[in-house]
């Protein structure tokens, strides 16, 4: 059994590219596997946040990751800043981090990118992203390839820990489903979808009713073309519905592009918005009933005790392997 970390920041409302880039294969993956789910609140006050809006986001995260699947008997699911060896682990990577690697990541060169006053936590957090991992023994990592950078570091620090200290982590590896893995923009399909996007008709949300969602495909930017085909370079529209459709229904691409051969966008596009609509429904329904519940309550509280037994103990671990704290004299 091998055990598996993921980390979704309660910065919006998810979309479904968090639903088919890695909700969705969560279900699976905690049937055969040891999980941690873990809403990464600390990660998400990197830029500013309403602290009413955050602590919102943070409890509707938890409900749709229930409403996707995620069965607490089989998974741990809890809330980062509920678990205090996250952030000293943190620091103690940060202690083995170089600036020069935090600030070649992509994510931080972005987000700093034309601003004057950028927070030093957007520089820093990746580390606490590597000791979020590093706690639970991490074998495997899902992510979007997005991701793929930080996890390189996560697995540097890890090595430079082990070489430096004392071999006590496990280097994680990295997987990135082959299908759903990027879902792009609906407006600009050569950008991913972002729950923080301004354009709200680039992005299906998880909570949409269905006259928003169909909406929103009918009005995907496509081409002038006319044939559904998945060609990522010269048709990133057509390619972009077809994975979601994909995804959404189980249903092969070359099956999509066969079933809609000689037929229009206009049927493809309601077709895909029906898709969507049949895998969101349940979880929307379990969704409402989860999240002003004691239920889920009961589930965060359980998932932090399950989650802080085990990252405390490693957190025990590095902490001697660095030389913290102190020798105790016997009696």
């Amino acid at each position: 059994m091998k055990t598996i970390f993921s980390g979704i920041q309660p910065s919006g409302t998810l979309t479904i590219g968090n639903y088919l880039g890695a909700m969705k294969h969560f279900v699976t993956l905690q049937e055969e596997n040891n999980c941690y789910f873990c809403i990464v609140d600390e990660h998400a006050i990197t830029v500013p946040q309403d602290r009413l809006k955050l602590r919102e986001n943070i409890r509707s995260l938890a409900a749709l990751y229930l409403a996707s699947g995620i069965d607490p008997e089989k998974s741990t699911l809890f809330i980062q800043s509920e678990v205090g060896a996250h952030t000293q682990l943190g620091w103690m990577m940060q202690s083995i981090s170089y600036i020069g690697e935090l600030e070649r990541m992509t994510q931080f060169k972005d987000k700093s990118d034309g601003k004057e006053a950028v927070s030093s936590s957007l520089l820093t957090y990746p580390p606490l992203m590597a000791a979020d991992i590093l706690l639970y023994g991490t074998d495997i990592v899902p992510v979007g390839d997005d991701q793929k950078q930080h996890l390189e570091l996560t697995r540097n620090l890890a090595q430079r820990f082990n070489n430096k200290y004392n071999d006590i982590f496990t280097v994680p590896e990295i997987s990135i489903p082959k299908v759903g893995a990027r879902i792009m923009s609906l407006q600009e399909p050569t950008k991913k979808m972002s729950k923080s996007d301004e354009n709200q008709k680039a992005s299906i949300f998880m909570l949409d009713d269905e006259k928003q969602i169909e909406k929103k495909i009918k009005s995907a930017v496509t081409d002038s073309e006319g044939i559904v085909k998945y060609d990522k370079e010269n048709k990133p529209g057509i390619s972009n519905l077809l994975t979601i459709y994909a995804s959404c229904t189980g249903q092969t691409i070359s099956e999509l592009e066969e079933r809609y051969h000689g037929k229009g966008y206009g049927e493809f596009k309601q077709d895909t918005a029906n898709a969507v609509i049949e895998a969101l429904k349940p979880i929307q329904e379990r969704y409402h009933e989860l999240i002003h519940s004691q239920e889920l309550d009961d589930i965060l509280d359980n998932g932090a005790d399950k989650a802080s037994f085990t990252a405390t103990k490693m957190l025990t671990k590095a902490k001697k392997a660095m030389g913290l704290g102190r020798i105790k004299r016997k009696a």
